[in-house]
């Protein structure tokens, strides 16, 4: 008896065991925060190349620059990306402010704008996880648009 089981399992079909057959896993999908991780990334660099453009903003612009740091900290935990690295090169060159000052902070205050939609966007979108971490982002964006005034 045993032996004529064992027969049988030894014949049982293969073809649909998983076993032999392993297909590759999906990729993940990106976070959906992650554009707004790359972006926050860009104000950071929008900022700091302004600074270092016209030194006499630094003190109205540093403590703006340090926020979009911290909120790029906070992203890129929430999102398990690498780090909040700088901007890539490429995207540092695009934040090279052109003209005066004062069209850097209208340039600025521009980016802040958009900066602040995308995040209140995302904070309407999100989990309630999420949702606290991209109101405050929001809010401070909002008060951003003062500073570069």
């Amino acid at each position: 008896m045993l032996r004529a089981t064992l027969l049988a399992v030894a014949a049982y079909p293969l073809a649909g065991c998983d076993v032999f057959e392993s297909e590759p896993e999906p990729a993940a999908s990106p976070d959906p925060l992650a554009p707004l991780l790359a972006a926050t990334l860009d104000l950071a660099a929008r900022h700091e190349a302004a600074i270092a453009a016209y030194p006499a903003l630094a003190d109205r612009l540093t403590p703006v620059l340090e926020a979009h740091r911290q909120h790029a900290t906070e992203l890129a935990k929430v999102t398990g990306a690498a780090s909040a690295s700088p901007a890539a090169p490429a995207a540092s060159a695009s934040a090279a402010p052109a003209g005066d000052a004062t069209a850097t902070l209208a340039a600025l205050r521009t980016a802040e704008q958009q900066g602040q939609k995308a995040a209140a966007d995302a904070c309407l979108a999100a989990p309630a996880a999420r949702a606290a971490l991209l109101g405050s982002i929001s809010a401070a964006r909002a008060t951003h648009l003062e500073v570069v005034r």
